[in-house]
């Protein structure tokens, strides 16, 4: 206990006294007024601690937007150039159409035209039907806006414009024929799409949650019952893509209850290159390699979700042309040669780390 509270402890029986009187109220202010300077000065001697944000700082923060759209952006972005950046950023984990792949679930599917007209998916009463999807489950597009625009692509959260961001959400919407081929949402009109989902209606406002004078329902008999002992996992983010943003234990405070988990135990993409014998060369690939997420996929002696190293040095072993082709296909992407999953295309890639990442590729990833 301080000192202040010692001085103080004994006067908080005066308020539980019925003869306490204005001259012990008197008292205690006192006791208040002659700590406020030792406060002050405590303040003054850690005035070199931490500053205000800058505007420009909350604003980088302060990127949220609201289910009634206060937040979002000016901008637009059309179907078809959702397209293109689905197809160059999202399709190699969410599929050419929303039907996702091995490891993520479905965006798309699960809602009719009926849903449309009356807010609520039907199939979300099936228990019987394979997955909710994005679209099934979407009550605010705002969600879906804000969710894309803070964490996609998942190997470079946050690298979409705005424009981009709109288009990609329109692309989503076009999916399930939400809006046609040919529109362009846009933050005039997303409030309009906003009355077209499927789900619209399908969540309810608790208010005892909102209203400060309410009750909040933490023993609701409903939920306490009939609980499900088991728990089935069907949708996940695989061992190889954990450490794709780094150790996860590594981004934590050490103090508070959260601790990251050890997730460079668990990237078979990342640790199985660590752990293989390379030299000065290789420790600077795997450096460019991790830049263009390239690790999340592949791994030298071991199949991720694309081929090893060892497979692709081996595929073209004597073919002149090698060099040549496997550089368009990492600027391009695409599917095919070793799969239906398809490599996402890089654009941006600078020609320097392209012809080193092909030669590392090309010599097994040693």
């Amino acid at each position: 206990m301080s000192m202040l509270a010692k001085r103080i402890a004994p006067q908080k029986l005066l308020f539980r006294n019925p003869f306490f009187k204005v001259r012990d109220l008197l008292l205690i202010s006192a006791i208040f007024l002659l700590h406020a300077s030792q406060w002050v000065g405590a303040a003054e001697k850690f005035s070199g601690i931490g500053r205000a944000a800058t505007p420009a700082e909350i604003k980088a923060w302060d990127i949220d937007v609201r289910p009634d759209f206060l937040g979002l952006p000016s901008g637009a972005g059309s179907v078809a150039k959702g397209q293109q950046v689905w197809e160059a950023k999202c399709e190699s984990c969410h599929g050419t159409f929303g039907e996702s792949n091995e490891y993520f679930t479905p965006v798309a599917g699960g809602t009719t035209a009926q849903d449309m007209v009356t807010g609520r998916v039907a199939m979300l009463k099936r228990p019987d039907f394979p997955q909710r999807t994005t679209l099934m489950k979407l009550s605010q597009l705002s969600t879906l806006w804000d969710y894309i625009n803070r964490a996609m692509p998942w190997n470079a959260p946050k690298s979409l414009s705005t424009d981009e961001v709109y288009a990609v959400t329109a692309y989503i919407l076009n999916f399930g024929d939400i809006v046609p081929a040919d529109f362009v949402l846009s933050d005039k009109n997303i409030r309009e799409v906003q009355a077209r989902l499927p789900n619209r209606n399908g969540v309810a406002k608790f208010t005892p949650l909102w209203d400060t004078n309410g009750k909040g329902d933490v023993q609701n008999k409903r939920c306490m019952s009939n609980c499900k002992t088991a728990v089935k996992i069907i949708s996940f983010l695989p061992d190889f893509a954990q450490n794709a943003h780094g150790n996860l234990a590594e981004q934590n405070r050490l103090i508070g209850p959260t601790r990251g988990i050890d997730t460079a135990k668990n990237s078979q993409g990342k640790a199985a290159i660590m752990a293989s014998p390379v030299n000065t060369n290789s420790i600077e690939m795997i450096g460019i390699a991790n830049k263009y997420a390239c690790l999340a996929c592949h791994a030298p002696n071991s199949k991720i979700i694309g081929p090893s190293y060892a497979e692709v040095a081996a595929k073209y072993k004597g073919d002149a042309t090698a060099a040549t082709t496997l550089a368009k296909k990492i600027k391009a992407g695409g599917s095919g040669v070793w799969g239906a999953i398809p490599m996402p295309s890089h654009p941006d890639m600078n020609d320097n780390d392209l012809q080193a990442l092909v030669a590392w590729c090309l010599a097994g990833g040693l």
